[in-house]
């Protein structure tokens, strides 16, 4: 005898059967899901604030080695890494290094770092590493000689 040759009643039971095991199956694969999204969504935010951490880490290295560079060519007063520690401050991150190169005149080497925000600042701070100088002496060209 098939379901379809079944009687009213037998093919209600079946059903009511069927739909009694599953009972509770979509509220497991809600909070399946749910746990996949949340995982996912402090993934992103770990990444975001690593991300972010980087970029300002290498931006503060950038402004405090150009400043840093300035100062060592007596475009502005005072020490170089002194000014290279006031501008990484002002952005945010702490200057690890500061040191003026030794066979290049006027290039300061700087490193520095910003602390990581989010689900993953337990990988440490994220640091910034920059070189800045005087620019290279132009050369003539032959078409600009006399």
């Amino acid at each position: 005898m098939t379901v379809q040759n079944l009687p009213r009643a037998e093919k209600r039971g079946r059903s009511e059967a069927f739909s009694e095991a599953e009972r509770g199956s979509s509220s497991l694969a809600s909070l399946g899901l749910a746990l996949v999204l949340l995982l996912l969504g402090v993934t992103l935010a770990g990444l975001l604030g690593l991300v972010t951490a980087s970029q300002r880490a290498a931006k503060a290295a950038d402004l405090a080695a150009l400043v840093a560079a300035d100062t060592v060519r007596g475009l502005r007063a005072g020490q170089p890494c002194d000014q290279a520690k006031e501008l990484a401050q002002a952005n945010g991150a702490q200057l690890l290094a500061c040191q003026a190169h030794p066979q290049l005149v006027g290039v300061v080497d700087v490193r520095t770092s910003v602390p990581v925000a989010g689900p993953l600042a337990w990988l440490g701070p994220a640091e910034g590493l920059a070189r800045a100088g005087p620019p290279e002496p132009r050369q003539r060209s032959k078409q600009e000689d006399p």
